[in-house]
């Protein structure tokens, strides 16, 4: 069977006469198979061209084909034969005139086409070949995949999480996801392995995955942006050092969201630390889309009905709708009064739907008072049982109810600003100057540049307020 390339520029005259033959003689002879390879005039013969970086951003087409099999041919077109199918060792027949001698010889085979005839096809095989690359680029922007951003890339959380985004279980099996990593520059090498591991999944939904660790660059498009726990959490002891160790990040991150995201981007805060106040700052310093920044709440709910299922010796997942109020990873309380079990081994028992009060159950009333309590603040203060796993978990099952919904009649926990919160007339109010240099040493001079004068010398009022500005609010239907 003879396989033959013929490639050319899409305006070529010689390529049109070339291709006319080429096709009688497909259509004539059972063996006889051609591939047609077709380029723009300023792609096939081009001077190079550079970025501002020095990378190649637009070359010689025939000069690259020529170098890589070791050919010499410097017009259009060229014709190869295929000793093997298509990508195989290929063996150079020559141009134009060699491939009419070539169909003449072997298979008595010649062409009286015009030069007018050749000049009008040749127009017309580049309006088609401009036309297929529109409907190329059209195609991909149907298919546009989602973009998630994960913040602070090295924590264990985001090693955990990139699984279940590329399960499909997240945004669906007819969604395709982009995922960038997002950290300093001391952590690229772990995010390149990282990037590996990722690619190494093969997962159906995943086009891509990246890293970034150029600030001016981040979150560009984002449909979504997973804030994990950042890089410079340290001890604090005061409500200003808390203030003073978290605001620069937020106030980078709030400019960068607000310049480069999508306008629909969802924020979703998750992590053991400062919660409520990394998202209630994130809303600040973004405005344009505060209604779409939320913090995570089912990892406390999670840790709370664990609690509660070993107390009654059944599984947490047949305990629904307990609730969160207050700080995420700080002072909360855990309101059970409308917590209820499913399948409880007991005297009563009925279809899979009935449900008990918890409270029913339980009749050691101090218990719930008191060491429950303990307990939950225990693992709230140290953060022992909240790892990468239960955080992962708990942002992906988050991210899922907000994009499909959450299980019907169920409750769920979601860290949002209230509307009380807003409306509240404060009687304290406590001017923080947040531009002095114990706060600025957190993001490099670099950073800096990247927010407006105005904001600057921002002033932050209410910061005794902070703490409480976000509380647990639960909801049946997800929030955006």
């Amino acid at each position: 069977m003879a396989k033959f390339v013929i490639a050319g520029r899409a305006d070529c005259p010689y390529y049109a006469k070339t291709e006319l033959v080429a096709d009688y003689l497909q259509k004539n002879l059972p063996d006889f198979r051609i591939h047609k390879i077709t380029q723009r005039p300023e792609v096939w013969e081009a001077d190079l061209i550079y970025d501002f970086a020095w990378n190649i951003i637009q070359q010689d087409w025939l000069k690259d084909v020529c170098e890589k099999n070791k050919w010499s041919h410097k017009n259009s077109p060229i014709i190869w034969r295929e000793l093997l199918d298509r990508g195989g060792k290929g063996l150079l027949l020559g141009g134009y005139n060699e491939f009419l001698e070539h169909a003449q010889l072997y298979y008595d085979v010649t062409s009286s086409m015009t030069t007018e005839l050749m000049m009008v096809i040749a127009q017309e095989n580049l309006e088609a070949h401009i036309e297929e690359e529109q409907e190329e680029e059209a195609l991909k922007t149907c298919i546009n995949p989602l973009q998630v951003w994960i913040t602070s890339a090295s924590a264990p959380a985001c090693y955990n999480l990139i699984p279940i985004l590329t399960s499909g279980e997240v945004f669906g099996m007819h969604t395709e996801i982009s995922i960038t990593l997002f950290d300093n520059k001391q952590a690229e090498e772990y995010l390149k392995s990282l990037v590996v591991e990722t690619q190494d999944l093969a997962s159906p939904v995943l086009r891509s995955v990246s890293i970034c660790t150029k600030v001016e660059e981040a979150f560009r498009q984002a449909h979504v942006i997973v804030v994990l726990d950042d890089s410079t959490d340290k001890e604090v002891f005061t409500l200003e050092d808390c203030l003073r160790s978290r605001v620069p990040l937020c106030r980078l991150y709030g400019y960068l969201i607000e310049k480069n995201a999508h306008e629909s981007v969802r924020v979703i805060v998750g992590g053991r630390t400062f919660v409520n106040l990394k998202t209630v700052l994130l809303m600040r310093y973004a405005p344009r889309i505060a209604h779409n920044i939320i913090a995570v709440a089912l990892g406390v709910e999670g840790e709370a009905k664990a609690v509660l299922a070993r107390k009654l010796k059944t599984a947490p997942s047949y305990i629904k709708d307990v609730i969160i109020w207050g700080n995420i990873s700080g002072n909360n309380y855990v309101d059970l009064r409308k917590t209820r079990v499913y399948r409880y081994e007991s005297a009563i028992w009925g279809p899979l739907h009935y449900s008990r009060p918890v409270l029913n159950l339980i009749f050691d009333s101090e218990w719930v008072k008191r060491e429950f309590v303990a307990i939950l603040k225990n693992l709230t203060t140290t953060g022992r049982q909240f790892g990468g796993i239960l955080a992962a978990h708990s942002i992906a099952t988050t991210l899922k109810y907000w994009y499909h919904g959450s299980p019907p009649g169920e409750i769920i926990s979601l860290g949002i600003l209230s509307e009380e919160t807003e409306l509240r007339k404060k009687d304290k109010r406590i001017s923080l100057l947040i531009t002095d240099d114990s706060q600025e040493e957190q993001v490099s001079d670099g950073h800096k540049d990247l927010v407006p004068d105005e904001e600057k010398n921002l002033v932050m009022s209410d910061a005794a307020d902070f703490p409480n500005q976000i509380p647990q609010t639960t909801f049946e239907k997800p929030q955006s």
